[in-house]
């Protein structure tokens, strides 16, 4: 095998006219698994594939790069370091998108191997170049170059190297060229200050946070909204979020969300940050955040009951995320009368609106209902049970009709929500209760697409594991349950039919 592509390679050399060669050799690389692969390849001169690429050609230059990106794969990270850097580096130069990325995704391989990496960080000229692809015009590169840097950055070697040196000033030269590439940068130093404190003190020492943070209250409203994004991925991890209050941006984020009441353009920015809000709570402690913050929660209520269809899709999925754990579900509790009209609202919603945010009101629901077995004190069933009471005067009726409807995501999306309730007593005393519902439960002929079918499969296991359904539903019932589940989603009643010849 390695004679036979040692062959192809050097029929490749000087011909003029390469691309039946070139196929060939696609071919060839293609059918030898990776480990193997690298075995035959290893000390082969790969330098006519690469003096291949410099052509207008376009066929040509896809298949190098389909056979380089075959054989660089198959190499150790060492090796491309040690024998093909330069050829990399002129990739990164290369006019063609499809080369650039295809060095880039090498580079990346290199800088994660911690023997490799070292070739790289010696060499400045190399980083500079990828630092360059952040400014290019293709998106695809520049994540790639995003990529790269931040494996770089993952040692002290690599953060001292970016952080320390010459490099920074030409980072932040890059980043000076226009606001897209200034984002893209930004989003480089937030990948890179979430891996750790120390990632973290790098970047907040080379002012990048700092400019990160003024951005929040910029003049221009769209690039304020892309700050709040940034941020809100900074505030993933703990260390992000612990320097985020240290700094009072937290606190700064919270009187933005007061201060968007007077400003007509607010809709643009509003919902990250809620979202922020929604995130820090979800990670930390909603309790917590919703009692320090209570401009929080005051305006994901108003987003809820008003207008914009916006605003209160943002506002559904927020309730959603709060209204999911018990600490959650306790602090909308103590609203009172104002999450009771929130309530109707969403009612209102999954019945009335655009599909997307119909399914959206559902889905929300239906998180806020879950409550795990091992969670259901007395008072906790009877919070659920409320807020379901809550939804409208006839809630089981309203939710059947939903999903019976012929639209696969709002019948999926109401039959969560009874999978969430048939966990609970309550929920399956209701089922019970309503009319052909054990019948609409088993019924296969309902819901004939796939999604439908695991929807309700889901629903009947919730019930078949429930320790109380057999008492509530009578064996009877219960016997149809455990039947449609042991048969499966999928199971279809064979029907026979009887050919009747009839005589000539």
């Amino acid at each position: 095998m390695a004679t036979s592509i040692e062959g192809l390679l050097s029929e490749l050399s000087g011909l003029d006219e390469p691309l039946e060669e070139l196929r060939n050799l696609k071919t060839a690389v293609l059918a030898i698994p990776l480990n193997i692969l690298g075995e035959t390849v290893n000390g082969l001169r790969l330098e006519v594939i690469f003096s291949l690429l410099n052509t207008n050609d376009r066929e040509q230059i896809e298949l190098c790069v389909a056979i380089l990106s075959r054989i660089l794969q198959a190499l150790d990270p060492v090796i491309l370091a040690q024998n093909l850097k330069t050829e990399l580096q002129r990739g990164l130069n290369h006019p063609d998108d499809l080369v650039k990325i295809l060095a880039m995704t090498q580079i990346g391989r290199i800088v994660e191997h911690p023997e490799a990496v070292t070739e790289i960080l010696n060499s400045q000229e190399l980083v500079k170049q990828i630092i360059n692809c952040i400014g290019g015009e293709k998106i695809s590169v520049a994540k790639e170059a995003i990529k790269a840097l931040s494996k770089m950055a993952q040692t002290k070697a690599g953060l001292d190297a970016l952080f320390m040196g010459n490099l920074l000033k030409y980072l932040k030269d890059v980043m000076a060229t226009s606001d897209v590439v200034r984002y893209r940068v930004y989003e480089l130093v937030v990948e890179i200050s979430s891996v750790s404190p120390v990632s973290l003190g790098y970047c907040a020492n080379s002012s990048f946070i700092s400019q990160l943070i003024g951005e929040l209250t910029g003049d221009d409203i769209l690039v304020r909204a892309t700050a709040i994004e940034m941020v809100t991925t900074l505030a993933q991890s703990q260390h992000g979020r612990q320097y985020l209050a240290q700094q009072g941006i937290v606190d700064k984020i919270s009187n933005m969300i007061t201060g968007a009441e007077s400003d007509p353009f607010s809709g643009f920015y509003l919902p990250g940050l809620v979202k922020f809000f929604g995130n820090l709570a979800i990670m930390d402690s909603p309790q917590q955040i919703c009692e320090c913050y209570p401009a929080f929660l005051k305006k994901v209520f108003e987003m809820a009951v008003g207008q914009d269809p916006t605003m209160i899709g943002v506002a559904l999925d927020t309730l959603g995320i709060l209204g999911s754990n018990i600490e959650g579900k306790q602090v909308l509790q103590k609203t009172g009368d104002k999450f009771q009209d929130v309530l109707k609202r969403m009612s209102n919603v999954a019945r009335n609106a655009t599909t997307e945010l119909r399914v959206r009101s559902l889905e929300a629901i239906a998180l806020l209902l879950t409550l795990p077995a091992e969670q259901q004190t007395e008072d906790l069933l009877g919070l659920t049970e409320s807020w379901f009471n809550s939804l409208s005067s006839q809630p089981m009726e309203m939710l059947k009709s939903i999903s019976t409807q012929p639209f696969p995501e709002l019948h999926c999306s109401a039959l969560k929500i009874f999978t969430e309730m048939a966990s609970q007593p309550w929920g399956q005393k209701k089922m019970i209760n309503t009319p052909g519902f054990v019948e609409f439960i088993v019924d296969r002929s309902t819901g004939p697409d796939k999604e439908s079918k695991d929807a309700k499969y889901e629903l009947v296991k919730a019930l078949v594991d429930s320790k109380t359904t057999a008492e509530i539903f009578g064996n009877q019932h219960y016997l149809r349950l455990r039947t449609y589940m042991r048969e499966g989603p999928y199971y279809v009643t064979a029907v026979s039919s009887v050919t009747v010849e009839g005589a000539e």
